[in-house]
């Protein structure tokens, strides 16, 4: 039963009381809906969200100090730096065309079309660019064929091999976000999830290769030296950052800027090819989403909402796996975003629970699948397009698969 100790306990301690919090956020992330609903950059509709949220809460003086404390903070701004370079690095990996070259280099070394069609849209998920499935999709399509994989089956390996690298990969803006928020490093958010990612393989490689026989492969058109030295030419950027994040333990914005640094001096392009992406929408709005995130934080916790959500949840005596594992897979697939339901999430649990590796890894990995499986999830809907495939037929491989994964992710917080 709730505990109304709790509730005047509360009242006493806020002159504005109860319901004006409540009602702030309930108005505020009604907003949010409305902007998600209408298809609104996420950018735009995290930071107007915490806009809307801080007039309904806080006073004149108090938004000014929030805005400014979040625009002046040290994490934020390492945030948004990190988030721009991964996706300047994203974009001109694309603009080279040397993603195009990674890929193929991989596929004539492994000749074997079940660790190609498994392998290709991991790769190419360590570009992190919304809707980047659709980048993996061709190359799917060409290896599947060999294997004789029907229209279903093409669109789940897909779509499911290249979000099996995010949870481990230490470039990803959300692993990055989580750490920032939650005040983890990425490492040890990473450990957490290395059962998991192992798990999410094995069982995209039982439903997506089920009865499924190997194929012939051709003889490749290089000789084996010829493509380790494109593979690792093209993959030396990705390879910078990584090493110098993990033996060096340089802060990821640093890091991101080097891996475009080395990208620039193996491409060489010219000034024309290199300005492009600046001319991309893309790079600024998730950037913005990345400053949005760490704003509607700052602001939850100023107004008191956090704390409001805190009580209400420990009067309830909500379980904390509950309460990690339901309210961000939730957020994730309604938002279709794991950033905005990580950031929605942690400020909503931050006075209740003390972030941890083990609740952080729980809260971000349910996050992930939520937005995995929503049908407003930019990756799924593009590759369903591409291979003519209704959403219906690919939920039939997609749910047991997101079921199973949930299901470790919650003995991964038990046992390990």
């Amino acid at each position: 039963m709730f505990n109304f100790g709790l509730l005047r306990g509360f009242q006493e301690r806020f002159p504005l009381g109860f319901v004006e919090p409540l009602f702030a956020f309930a108005v505020s992330f009604l907003f949010l809906g409305v902007m998600v609903y209408k298809r609104v950059g996420l950018g735009i509709t995290l930071t107007f969200t915490a806009i809307v949220l801080s007039l309904l809460s806080l006073e004149p003086s108090s938004i000014a100090n929030v805005f400014w404390k979040t625009s002046t903070d040290s994490v934020t701004i390492s945030l948004v730096l990190a988030t721009f370079g991964i996706m300047l690095l994203s974009q001109l990996y694309r603009e080279t065309e040397l993603i195009s070259i990674l890929s193929q280099s991989l596929s004539e070394i492994a000749r074997n079309s079940k660790f190609v069609v498994s392998v290709l849209p991991a790769v190419v998920g360590l570009l992190p660019v919304p809707g980047g499935a659709l980048m993996s999709a061709p190359m799917v399509e060409a290896e599947a064929k060999k294997l004789k994989l029907d229209k279903t089956r093409q669109t789940y390996v897909n779509i499911w091999f290249r979000h099996t690298i995010f949870p481990v990969y230490p470039m990803s803006q959300v692993l990055i976000l989580t750490g920032a928020l939650t005040g983890l490093s990425v490492i040890s958010l990473i450990m957490r999830q290395v059962p998991v990612v192992i798990a999410m393989i094995a069982i995209g490689y039982l439903i997506g290769f089920w009865k499924v026989s190997a194929a012939e492969q051709e003889v490749s058109k290089n000789s084996l030296t010829t493509n380790l030295t494109s593979l690792l030419k093209a993959f030396a950027p990705i390879l910078a950052m990584i090493f110098a994040i993990v033996a060096f333990s340089i802060d990821v914005s640093v890091a991101a800027f080097l891996g475009v640094i080395v990208l620039l001096l193996i491409t060489k392009p010219s000034l024309n090819l290199f300005s492009r992406p600046f001319r991309s929408r893309s790079i600024y709005e998730v950037t913005l989403a990345a400053f949005g995130a760490m704003l509607l934080r700052n602001v939850t916790m100023a107004s008191g909402i956090s704390e409001t959500i805190g009580i209400l949840i420990a009067g309830g005596n909500m379980d904390n796996v509950v309460l990690l594992s339901t309210l961000p897979a939730a957020l994730g697939f309604l938002l279709g975003s794991p950033s905005g339901g990580v950031a929605i999430s942690v400020s909503m649990l931050t006075e209740t629970l003390s972030f941890t590796a083990e609740t952080a890894g729980l809260l971000y990995m349910t996050t992930y699948l939520g937005y995995l499986g929503a049908p407003t999830h930019l990756c799924l809907v593009l590759t369903a397009d591409y291979f003519k495939c209704s959403l219906g037929r690919v939920y039939r491989y997609l749910v047991p698969s997101l079921a199973m994964s949930f299901l470790t992710a919650i003995l991964v917080y038990f046992l390990l």
